[in-house]
Parts: C-alpha cells; sequence; structure tokens
C-alpha cells in the first residue's frame, strides 16, 4: 500500500483555498500511484479555528467542505481532519476528528482523544474527548487513526490518564497514522520525533505522522511529517517550512521500500526545557520561522508592506533584515526618527543598514514635536526634574510618526521589542511597543544578537556596529540599557528560568543567582504584565512565549 502525506499551510476559516489546496494533493497522490493520502488535524477549516467553533454557519461550511473533497476521493482513500458534530446529547457539541473518505463516501470517522490546554492550546474549551476507539478498515489493512496528542501520552508520567494507542492496539491494527498540528519552537522537533519512534518501539507498528505548516497569526507549524517502518527506522522526512506531498510504499510485514536507516533515541519521559540558557541554540532554525512567520502573518491578512521605526540598534536592525528577506525590500519602509540624544552613529549606522538591504528609508527629524510637546507641558510639569516622562514622548512621538504614516499608506507597523525588554517593561506603551505583529518578542536579547552574526554570516548585512555597541535606547544624555538593566547574559538567564523552566525565586537563587537581583528581576517581570496584556500578537518559536501561551494575572501579588 502506498500511503502519502500531505504537508500543506492552510487559513484559518478560508475554506475555499484550504479545498483547493487539498484537492490538489489528492490529484497528486492519485497521479502518483497512492492508495491512501494522508491530511493533517483540522485541515478543513486551519488550526486553531478557536471561538469559530462557536459559530453554527462555521460547521457548515467544514461539511460542505468535506462533501466537496470527497468526489475526488473515488481510486484514493483520503484522511481529512475536521471538527465534526457530537449527535450525543451530553458532552460538548463537537469532536476533534479524522474523516476517511473513499469511493466518494465518508466510510469511517475518528475522533481525538487527548485534548490539551497547556501553552497555546486550549481544546476542551471547544471539543469533548473520544469515549470509544475503533481502527478503520481500508483496503484490506486496519489503520490505527490518532489526532496529534494521542501519541504524547507515551512518558512515565503520563498527562492523561487514558492511552488511546493502548486502546486500538486491541484491534490488532496495521499501521498508525496521525494527523498532527504540533506547533514548532526551537527545540521540539528532536523531542516530537522521539515522541513517534518511542510510539513505534512501543507498538511495533511502522508510523505515518502528517504536520500542518505555515504560521497562525503567532503560532508557527514547521511540517517536518516523518515516517518509520515497524523497525523504529526513519524512512522519510518531509522538509521543514515547506509545503510537501510525499510518501511511501508500505509492506505488508510493516518493512518501508523506501526505507533508509536513520537512527533516533526513543525516549522514556518528555524532556524539560534545556537546563542552561543557551542563546545560540538552533538559531538558523530560528531565524527561519520568523520568516515564515512574518510571511503568512502579511499574506494571509491580505497585507504587503511594512514599516518600522530604525533606531540604528541591534533590535530594528535584525527586524528590517528579517523582514526585507521575507517581504522583499522594497516592501518595507524604515524611518529613521532621531531625536535630540540620538548620537551621529546610531543615524549613520541605521542609514547603511538600509543601503546594506536595499530598502527605502526617510529620515524625520523629531526635536522640534519633541519641544512642542515640553512647551505645552510646562504649566503642568513646572520645573520638575527630568524623568521618564520626558523620556517616552520622544518614544510616543515616534510610535505617532510611524503609525501616522501607516495609516496614509497602508503599511503595517513591525514591533522590534524583544523579550528581554518585554519581560521587564523596558519599554513605552503607545510608543515603542506599537505594532501589529511582533517580530522579535520571543527572543531574548542575546539571541538577537545571534540573529543578527547568522544574519551576517555571508557578508556584513548589519553593520558591525550596531552589533558591538553598548545597547541604548537613548531618550536621554549618554543613556546606556545597564543603567536600568542588568547585563544581559545575566538577566536572560534569570528570566529563561523563570518563564521558560517555571523556576520560582528560591529556586533559581539555589542556582547561584544573587539574591536581591533575583528578586528586583521578577518583580519587574510582575509588574509589567498589564504593558504585556495590551501587546501585539508575538511569532512564537520558544516553549513558552508571551501571548496566548503564557495567562498570568495583570493583578497578581505572587512573586511581587
Amino acid at each position: 500500500m502506498k500511503i502519502v502525506l500531505a504537508q500543506q499551510n492552510y487559513h484559518i476559516g478560508n475554506f475555499e483555498k484550504n479545498i483547493e489546496k487539498i484537492i490538489s494533493a489528492i490529484e497528486k497522490a492519485k497521479a502518483g500511484g497512492a492508495d491512501l493520502v494522508v491530511f493533517s488535524e483540522l485541515c478543513i477549516c486551519g488550526y486553531p479555528p478557536r471561538d469559530f467553533l462557536e459559530f453554527n454557519d462555521f460547521i457548515n461550511k467544514c461539511y460542505q467542505a468535506i462533501d466537496e473533497i470527497k468526489q475526488h476521493a473515488d481510486t484514493i482513500g483520503v484522511l481529512v481532519g475536521s471538527p465534526a458534530k457530537n449527535p450525543v446529547v451530553q458532552g460538548k457539541d463537537l469532536f476533534n476528528a479524522a474523516f476517511l473518505l473513499y469511493e466518494k463516501e465518508i466510510k469511517g470517522e475518528v475522533h481525538k482523544t487527548l485534548l490539551p490546554t497547556y501553552d497555546v492550546f486550549d481544546e476542551y474549551r471547544y471539543f469533548e474527548p473520544a469515549f470509544d476507539w475503533k481502527v478503520l478498515e481500508f483496503k484490506g489493512k486496519r489503520l490505527a487513526v490518532t489526532i496529534c496528542e494521542d501519541i504524547w501520552n507515551i512518558n512515565d508520567n503520563p498527562l492523561y490518564r487514558i492511552c488511546p494507542m493502548d486502546k486500538l492496539m486491541e484491534q490488532n491494527p496495521d499501521v498508525m497514522i496521525n494527523l498532527s498540528a504540533s506547533p514548532f519552537d526551537y527545540i521540539h522537533e528532536e523531542e516530537r520525533k522521539s515522541v513517534i519512534k518511542s510510539n513505534v518501539i512501543r507498538y511495533k507498528l511502522p508510523m505515518f505522522y502528517c504536520n500542518a505548516v505555515g504560521s497562525q497569526t503567532e503560532i508557527v507549524f514547521d511540517g517536518a511529517s516523518l515516517i518509520f517502518d515497524k523497525e523504529g527506522n526513519l524512512c522519510k522526512a518531509l522538509p521543514s517550512f515547506e509545503e510537501a506531498v510525499e510518501g511511501v510504499t508500505l509492506n505488508d510485514d510493516g518493512s518501508v521500500v523506501e526505507s533508509t536507516y536513520d537512527y533516533i533515541k526513543p525516549i522514556t519521559h518528555i524532556k524539560p526545557n534545556p537546563l542552561k540558557y543557551d542563546p545560540k541554540l538552533n538559531i538558523p532554525v530560528i531565524y527561519t520561522a520568523l520568516i515564515h512567520g512574518i510571511k503568512d502573518y502579511f499574506q494571509k491578512m491580505g497585507f504587503t508592506k511594512a514599516i518600522l521605526g530604525s533606531s540604528g540598534g541591534i533590535d530594528s536592525a535584525v527586524t528590517l533584515a528579517l523582514a526585507c528577506e521575507a517581504l522583499g525590500k522594497e516592501n518595507v519602509r524604515a524611518i529613521l526618527m532621531p531625536s535630540p540624544y540620538s548620537t551621529e552613529h546610531s543615524v549613520n549606522d541605521a542609514v547603511k543598514l538600509s543601503e546594506n538591504l536595499g530598502n527605502p528609508y526617510d529620515i524625520i527629524k523629531i526635536a522640534d514635536i519633541y519641544e512642542s510637546f515640553l512647551s505645552t507641558l510646562k504649566p503642568i510639569f513646572k520645573d520638575l526634574p527630568f524623568s521618564i516622562a520626558e523620556e517616552n514622548i520622544q518614544s510616543r512621538t515616534r510610535g505617532n510618526i510611524l503609525m501616522s504614516i501607516a495609516n496614509k499608506f497602508g503599511y503595517i507597523l513591525l514591533n522590534t521589542s524583544n523579550k528581554s525588554e518585554l519581560a521587564t517593561g523596558y519599554g513605552t506603551l503607545y510608543g515603542d511597543m506599537a505594532g501589529g505583529i511582533g517580530v522579535l518578542g520571543d527572543c531574548y536579547k542575546l539571541q538577537v544578537y545571534a540573529l543578527a552574526e547568522y544574519i551576517n554570516r555571508d557578508t556584513e548585512i548589519i553593520p558591525d556596529n550596531i552589533i558591538h555597541k553598548a545597547p541604548s535606547a537613548e531618550l536621554r544624555p549618554d543613556q546606556k540599557d545597564v543603567d536600568s538593566l542588568p547585563e544581559y547574559n545575566i538577566l536572560d538567564e534569570i528570566l529563561y528560568q523563570y518563564i521558560e523552566r517555571r523556576k520560582g525565586p528560591q529556586e533559581i537563587k539555589n542556582q547561584g543567582f544573587e539574591s536581591a537581583l533575583t528578586d528586583r528581576i521578577l518583580k519587574l517581570v510582575n509588574s509589567n504584565e498589564y504593558k504585556r496584556n495590551q501587546f501585539c500578537p508575538i511569532i512564537r518559536v520558544s516553549p513558552k512565549a508571551f501571548g496566548v501561551g503564557r495567562r498570568v494575572p495583570i493583578v497578581g501579588k505572587y512573586l511581587s
């Protein structure tokens, strides 16, 4: 039996486009002599549909799409993911389901059992877990079909009380097939391979694993679908961050005709995040994920052009380089807005960067606007000393200029704040925190430097001076980031332990970090939740990003 995986980039709620993609893949699989083509989790509507699932019309469109697609499932079996109505009065109205289409009919339906509610997932909000488990009969083969999380309950500390594959094994299946929408993060791919291999070793069955690809606002899917034979050999890995329709021929004995040995160690438990923060870990794949995050956000929202403030600093430089790669240099406009405290070399560095990239740029000096604000506010401010108020006027002036140009010409503003700044509140609401999408908001400062080095791997794109000068907001004379924050090698490590690894203050101090400094940093994180709550979506590249996957009370007292 030849089984093909269709790894595709869907658009949530764009049924016409999704149907077109699915039918195209079916026809390609047919042309290649496939018996069965497998698609990813909720491919019909796109993942995650969230509260769209509460609209009856949305669910009806899913069924209409299945009716259209099944007309092409004549001589080939098709496994697609879609919401399915729950015919039972009890429980939630929907299942997260997979449909087997063949001979222009629905031949089978299976439901997802394990509904994750951690991090970016909130599936139990919408779906009822499966309450029965049946293999699907197809062309003499018994298919054990599961959906994403259903194969992740294999470790020695299970998250759930049921293991769906244990139930399906009672019916003597011949092959495991998993429809998945497994989000990218920079440590997830090897973990995913190990989990799949662990299933293969445990159940002694081949595995066909089809993952989604593409970005849905903040969540990036990397594809990298996998096929293992029953011995645990990785026979085929589809490309990361690309659409692909590829497969292999499965022999009756569970071997694969195109088998190539690739050793992957099975795991007995899910690995935690790395114990120590490594700012250079998997930077090339983070770079690729950010490019795809920008590109898909613009394409799926119907945007074509971006704007950002270019300060001559590392964050705006990396953001600009990423955006030019994702959208084309001609579609990214940089605005340089020197204030009375901006250094000449910062302006020159920003100009040189745009010249290297070839993107359009403008220089708009804000000194007169800034002085106008000060003059207007003088009766209120009186003779009070210079403070954060005057600093933030400059930042908000820049935000207003950027948004004005964006509104006039139809640009989307790219935010350039990094994760270290967002964590500690080192940013100005309605100023440098403005934007439509946060490009670097899930990258700590040292990761931003590592990205800059990667961007310059072949030639100097980001001027060397931008990379090596001391970072500064340049909102007051001789200002440096270290005036307000610890050195980034210390700050980022403490933030990583708290945010990614969820370590409390004493646990962090036990690692050798100074007590008062740890308390100060964690207090900054918690007291600035109100700022992050108003921030734009952030492209997620880590195991724990700010945004939908991290829910912390704004008014919480814990650790503060």
